[in-house]
């Protein structure tokens, strides 16, 4: 299923990621996407507030359509950064998918509980994970309709 023609514009995705190697798997999942999407990555939760709220280094980006969050981030943790943005009226409508390696399911109940929209574990194996960011592509930037967070 692809989307509708006038809905075709580029897909911004903030990865929030401190795993270099997660960070590559993750762009080279999306890299043969049918889709039209640009990654920005940050790693860390400080930066990616910043980025969200397009301060500093950051001014006049584009606001993401859809955050992809590691919980487990130096200097701020995904589950601060997730809280933040839920509770922040300019934000709280972007999609937040947390993409983590925790199973805990204390981390589970409360990413769901502070409104993340999807709670995915990034498998250990290479082909799964890569299977993993390819149907969350497939769901997240084909079927579902995204709302504009344009400034």
């Amino acid at each position: 299923m692809t989307r509708r023609t006038e809905a075709m514009r580029p897909v911004y995705i903030l990865l929030v990621e401190d795993s270099p190697t997660d960070v590559e798997l993750t762009q080279e999942a999306l890299l043969d996407a049918r889709i039209a999407n640009q990654m920005h990555v940050v790693s860390d939760g400080e930066e990616a507030m910043a980025f969200l709220r397009g301060e500093g280094q950051y001014a006049g980006r584009p606001r993401p359509d859809l955050v992809l969050l590691d919980l487990n981030l130096p200097r701020k943790d995904g589950r601060e950064v997730l809280a933040e943005i839920k509770q922040d009226p300019a934000l709280m409508a972007i999609p937040v998918i947390v993409l983590t390696t925790s199973g805990a399911e204390e981390d589970i109940a409360h990413s769901y509980a502070q409104r993340a929209n999807a709670y995915i574990r990034k498998p250990v194996h290479f082909d799964d994970f890569i299977a993993a960011v390819r149907a969350l592509e497939a769901f997240w930037l084909s079927v579902v309709t995204l709302p504009n967070a344009r400034r």
